[in-house]
């Protein structure tokens, strides 16, 4: 009865749903409904950026707030890893799915699942990650959060049916919502969907964008107030003599960019060999544990410590370490901030690799601050230089970001907007230009772009390769051909032929194995020779194709080998067993499709 009612229930919100559908079609514009729609994922995506930023700063304050300043704490040792615990054993019992990595996964979805992001990612990385960075993990909140805003906009597209170019306009509508919620920054929230995430977009798109970005940040104003996220004082203008000095930075930021990226995804990938799930989480829980006991900036997100360099009280980075006596000297403090630059990538891979839920953005701006706070005191104190320390650690924050994202106009705004650094305007584009050439001559995919790019399903700003990429080589495959076996005759061919519109004829063993195929055109002279039909065997008429695909090779692949071999049609073998053909001319009609889905306003 109970069932019975439910399901009597469902179908009442089906047909209520399909009538207001029904009357949103005939009542509100296309573009209309789109603004609307953008309105609310901005609204969703700022509340979820909010709840996230509560939490976390909640759970890090009742924690943090008994440790003592001037010695260490051995409750470092035990929160660290208590919170990997947590997650994990949330991920593995609650969520039952992978939820680390948000931006990769954003990507990947894009490029091979039609932007369908699964329902439980507008919760599951929120809880997920306000444990593990709330509890010491040495990450950030953002990539989960800008995941949750994904999710929402892809799910909300979906419930209203929108074809793929809207779920893909509303995934970064949820993306630019979150990012401009976090940080009172809806400029950077635009911007980072447009260069981190987005396909090559019209100026259709700008509008929906601006409006989810100027919502979530609206709504941070109101409940969190119009404070900056991390205040910054401009105490020293920008001087034209210091070029020279930003220029060194941009190149040094660019270095340890590619150190960081590097860094942390060969060390995920060590994480990763230790198949045991447990022995995986104590390794890292430990290491992180350990490395946050010895190093406390390494706590949690770092906001703190940027806090303390920007407010010219850089020293204060010892406070809680075992370091506590060396803030009297610059150079025993130098070598401590060398020592953080080294470890901050090494906890970070710590905390995602043993289980814990976070992103490389926070620590990415962490370790910015250090570089240029570092180079800026290394200068003043070993040159006798009167270098603006904290101008430096803003324009680092920037320099790095541009790098490890590959995104410098996300890491000038962004900065920008969140410390109110708009007087080292030109600082910021120095750092970052500089450390995006240097970048590049390294590594050319961001570090959030780099795991798809290594699998070739990394879908970017061009459209021709954004198409190939979207096409499912499987969901191509023609069927519709007469199959014959070895042992039949001509006379089986022949009938074939009058069944079929098509001029190839595979050859399929009982157990679905391809033992070749029979083209008409080399058949042709046989056909009228009557007295051959039976005598004639299909085994001495068919031959293998030189050219074939997999079901699971890329389009890319694909039309490569279309290129190559100037066939029309190529067979499709999967395992050796037969799965149909594909055709070029289909293959161009789908891409032609997806271009013109592309293109269109």
């Amino acid at each position: 009865m109970f069932q019975k009612g439910i399901a009597s229930a469902g179908r009442r919100a089906e047909s209520w749903f399909n009538k207001l559908m029904n009357w949103r079609t005939a009542h509100i514009s296309e573009r209309n409904f789109i603004y609307m729609l953008s309105l609310l994922v901005g609204l969703a995506s700022g509340v979820a950026a909010l709840i996230l930023k509560k939490l976390i700063h909640l759970v890090e304050l009742l924690l943090t707030n008994i440790f003592p300043v001037d010695t260490y704490n051995l409750l470092f040792l035990a929160f660290p890893l208590l919170g990997i615990t947590i997650t994990y054993l949330f991920v593995k019992y609650i969520v039952k799915a992978d939820i680390n990595h948000g931006v990769s996964k954003i990507l990947w979805s894009i490029s091979k699942k039609s932007g369908r992001i699964k329902r439980h990612n507008t919760w599951s990385s929120m809880v997920a990650s306000s444990m593990t960075i709330g509890l010491g993990g040495s990450v950030g909140a953002e990539a989960p959060i800008v995941l949750t805003g994904a999710a929402i906009g892809s799910n909300l597209a979906r419930l209203f049916r929108m074809n793929y170019k809207y779920v893909i306009l509303m995934i970064g509508c949820g993306a630019a919502g979150s990012i401009a919620g976090i940080f009172k920054a809806p400029i950077a929230g635009l911007v980072f969907t447009l260069e981190v995430l987005m396909l090559d977009l019209t100026m259709a798109y700008l509008v929906p964008l601006l409006i989810a970005s100027v919502t979530a940040a609206s709504l941070s104003h109101i409940f969190m107030g119009s404070a900056m996220v991390l205040q910054f004082d401009l105490v020293n203008a920008f001087s034209v003599n210091n070029i020279g000095y930003y220029i060194l930075l941009g190149i040094l930021a660019g270095l340890v960019s590619f150190y960081l990226i590097r860094s942390v995804m060969w060390q995920e990938k060590q994480y990763r060999k230790i198949e045991h799930p447990v022995v995986r989480l104590v390794a890292g829980g430990l290491f992180l544990s350990l490395l946050v006991f010895l190093f406390p900036p390494l706590w949690g997100e770092g906001y703190t410590s940027i806090t303390r360099i920007f407010s010219g009280q850089g020293v204060e980075i010892l406070n809680n370490s075992i370091f506590f006596g060396w803030r009297e000297d610059p150079r025993l403090l130098l070598l401590f901030i060398v020592v953080i630059l080294l470890f901050k990538v090494v906890a970070t891979a710590a905390t995602t690799g043993g289980g814990g839920i976070g992103g490389i953005f926070a620590p990415t701006l962490f370790m910015g601050a250090l570089t240029g706070y570092g180079l800026a005191l290394a200068l003043n104190t070993f040159l006798g230089l009167d270098l603006p320390e904290e101008n430096f650690a803003l324009a680092g924050m920037a320099g790095l970001m541009a790098g490890v994202m590959h995104a410098p106009l996300t890491a000038i705004f962004l900065t920008a907007e969140v410390t109110g650094g708009y007087g080292l305007f030109i600082p910021l584009m120095i750092a970052s230009t500089v450390s995006y050439l240097t970048i590049m001559r390294f590594e050319p995919h961001s570090i959030y772009a780099k795991r798809l790019a290594e699998k070739g399903q990394l879908i970017t700003h061009h459209k021709d390769k954004a198409a190939l990429l979207l096409m499912n080589t499987r969901d191509l495959v023609e069927t519709d051909f007469e199959i014959l076996r070895p042992e039949a005759t001509l006379r089986d061919l022949v009938q074939a032929i009058s069944r079929s519109d098509r001029n190839l004829f595979p050859v399929v063993d009982e157990n679905g194995m391809m033992k070749g195929m029979v083209k008409l055109s080399e058949t042709r002279s046989l056909i009228f020779q009557t007295h051959l039909y039976d005598t004639v065997k299909i085994s001495e008429l068919m031959y293998m194709p030189r050219y074939y695909v997999s079901p699971r090779d890329s389009m890319e692949d694909v039309v490569r080998i279309f290129e190559s071999s100037h066939r029309y049609n190529l067979a499709v073998i999967d395992e050796g067993k037969y799965v149909g053909f594909l055709s070029r001319a289909t293959v161009f009609s789908d891409y032609r499709d997806n271009i013109r889905e592309f293109s269109s306003e």
